[in-house]
């Protein structure tokens, strides 16, 4: 479904991405895992025409994202969640989730989306009429999440979901990616709770410096005394 290959990113100077290449297939849950400033969010910003890469190949469902604009990215079936979530505080949950269905093709299936959404989180809709920068992180990250559904995507892009959570909001919202992935919505997800990433992954890549160390099952990269002892203490 998604193909990155040999990609080489650079700010200004300085390069950030260094041959990456990784790829997930449809109904995966992919992770990709490494410590902060490893090249994480500069990878999803690739896969999201925000950073036009020096060298490399981006394909979805082989189409050429590097020839496409932002919006037609998100067209095309790709919806990311950015880490924090960045839902807007000054409108209600519902406003929320309606700009989630802006493309064309997730605005007529609007309301049968919006409860399917409410189905899966009740709480979003008891709080549908409230601001939403007055719910708590957990309910806010929910409603990011929720929203990006709204535009019924093939690929589901989540930028360190549990960051910023409790201990026991951080185990539902590992819970909560499992279920969506097996709604049939093909996940990446990026994460520094590598544990957690590696438990729920069916694939996993390793990044550090700007390149992908290991890649495997979770099961696998877990078993990696390497991977113990940087991430796992």
């Amino acid at each position: 479904m998604l193909k990155l290959e040999n990609i080489n990113a650079y700010y200004g100077d300085l390069q950030a991405l260094w041959g990456i290449s990784l790829d997930v297939n449809e109904g995966e849950l992919v992770a990709l895992v490494g410590p902060n400033g490893a090249g994480k969010t500069t990878t999803l910003k690739v896969i999201a025409g925000l950073l036009a890469p020096a060298a490399g190949l981006v394909e979805f469902r082989g189409q050429d994202l590097l020839k496409k604009s932002v919006h037609q990215i998100v067209s095309l079936g790709i919806s990311q969640v950015p880490e924090g979530g960045r839902i807007f505080p000054g409108m209600t949950v519902l406003e929320n989730l309606e700009l989630g269905a802006f493309v064309p093709e997730a605005r007529k299936a609007k309301d049968q989306t919006l409860q399917s959404v409410y189905k899966s989180y009740p709480i979003l809709e008891e709080r549908s009429d409230q601001l939403a920068g007055t719910l708590s992180g957990g309910e806010r990250q929910m409603l990011a999440i929720g929203r990006a559904l709204m535009s019924k995507p093939r690929l589901l892009v989540l930028d360190e979901p549990s960051f910023g959570l409790a201990p026991i909001l951080v185990d539902q919202m590992f819970v909560m990616i499992t279920e969506i992935n097996k709604q049939g919505v093909t996940v990446l997800l990026v994460e520094q709770n590598v544990r957690a990433a590696l438990e729920v992954a069916h694939r996993s890549y390793v990044i550090e410096n700007g390149e992908i160390v290991g890649e495997g099952t979770g099961v696998d990269l877990l078993s990696f005394e390497s991977i113990r002892s940087a991430y796992l203490g």
